[in-house]
């Protein structure tokens, strides 16, 4: 069995978390006194030598994407960090927000001298304000007690950090539309090449990162890049959030090491509910391929679950028992899809469309055979546009189809829902 290793999550659950003088006491800020005592690519190399990842979903090496860089021209460059978190069923970054938010300036604070940057952004989503007001909070704080400022821990280092409140929109996770709608614009991706590393915010060298990743970076300076590495599997070093919700005994937040298997954190979260068993399950959220009881046993890293047919993403795992209908799930996931479009791309714009309706005629009890037809074309359309949304999209319903199909024709035989008649009313001609 797996052991947790909290560590962004030792904190939780204890009594004012959240404020400075409780993070202090617990040694907090003792890694940016340290990093500021190093030569900023010192760090660049540490990070890379850990082998730490982007945990926004992409899994893409934050030391590398770091160096990317430009060299320095005199002008500002900036650290955005992601915390626009939108993806269907993940839920760690806010939390983390929540418990402890003083270890995501820290891991600002360090990144922003190891890329020579005076001022960083934390792009939050706008909706959650109870998290936003606590985020603003610590920056006070930090401010106050000389963190932050003209004079960072006593050093000549300059560093301000600005929290940004987002419009709410799900395109804004992506990484362009984030810097559009940060500088004022409307929340759309943008062509690419230049990449933010050359040309992101105001057209300036930018990194961006997700509050889990930077949030790592203080455990990876004071415990340096064996110790980050002697967990985890050889190409997913270290550990990570694991959100479990759905129809498990005990949903929650569990931290552990890449290559923990899903049937370990079912066990660890009780099981599934009592009298009912496994039908699927998501690795990474709604815009993930869904995994059956085949791949219980899998370890959960970046290159095992890609190789598995699916995507680990941002460990948002989604349990669903034998109660569940599928084309309901993925009706209701596709409706949020073309929603959520921005729709600069007329793959995208139209094709989830188009797949919404389709699935909500099914669902409905309206559906024909010719609308399976439908539903296995259109979605090798949608790639191609600006950013992963239309891609990512069909990628669960490409994957019930897979091992659901006879749920959909079912569905179209019957002319209703097979698994739960009172919800399911005659097909009127209109999409639900």
């Amino acid at each position: 069995m797996t052991t947790l290793t909290p560590v962004l999550t030792k904190r939780w659950g204890k009594a004012n978390s959240w404020r400075l003088a409780e993070y202090q006491a617990d040694g907090g800020y003792q890694a940016a006194r340290k990093a500021l005592t190093m030569e900023p690519q010192a760090i660049v190399d540490l990070v890379k030598a850990a082998g730490l990842r982007g945990r926004g979903g992409a899994g893409f090496p934050a030391g590398t994407k770091w160096s990317f860089l430009p060299k320095p021209d005199g002008g500002p460059r900036y650290l955005v960090v992601n915390a626009d978190e939108s993806e269907p069923g993940t839920c760690k970054d806010m939390p983390m927000l929540m418990a402890d938010p003083h270890m995501l300036l820290e891991g600002m604070i360090i990144t922003s001298w190891a890329i020579g940057c005076h001022h960083a952004f934390i792009y939050l989503r706008g909706e959650v304000v109870h998290v936003y007001r606590r985020l603003l909070r610590a920056i006070e704080e930090a401010r106050a007690a000389g963190i932050l400022g003209d004079h960072v821990l006593g050093t000549d280092y300059q560093l301000e950090i600005t929290a940004h409140a987002g419009g709410g929109a799900y395109i804004c996770g992506e990484e362009t539309a984030l810097l559009d709608s940060l500088e004022g614009k409307r929340g759309q991706p943008r062509l690419k090449p230049p990449f933010p590393a050359a040309e992101g915010l105001y057209a300036r060298p930018t990194v961006i990162n997700n509050v889990e990743t930077i949030s790592q970076v203080p455990p990876i300076i004071l415990g340096g890049a064996d110790w980050f590495g002697s967990m985890g599997t050889e190409k997913s070093h270290g550990f990570g959030i694991f959100s479990l919700s759905g129809h498990v005994q005990r949903p929650g937040q569990y931290e552990a090491p890449f290559g923990v298997t899903m049937r370990e954190l079912i066990d660890m979260a009780g099981g599934i509910r009592e009298g009912h068993k496994l039908k699927f399950w998501m690795p990474g959220g709604a815009s993930t391929s869904m995994f059956t009881e085949e791949q219980l046993d899998l370890n959960l890293d970046y290159d095992n679950v890609i190789q598995a047919g699916s995507m680990l993403g941002t460990r948002a795992l989604q349990v669903f028992d034998d109660t569940v209908c599928v084309v309901r799930v993925v009706s209701r996931w596709m409706e949020f899809y073309a929603h959520e479009s921005c729709g600069k791309c007329t793959p995208c714009r139209e094709g989830t469309a188009w797949l919404r309706d389709t699935l909500c005629r099914i669902e409905a009890g309206g559906g024909t055979p010719a609308d399976m037809d439908v539903l296995g074309d259109i979605p090798a359309s949608i790639g191609g546009c600006f950013c992963p949304l239309g891609a990512g999209a069909p990628l669960a319903l490409n994957s019930s189809l897979k091992y659901f199909r006879d749920e959909y024709e079912e569905h179209i035989r019957l002319g209703r829902c097979p698994f739960d008649r009172a919800a399911t009313t005659a097909f009127n001609g209109e999409v639900a």
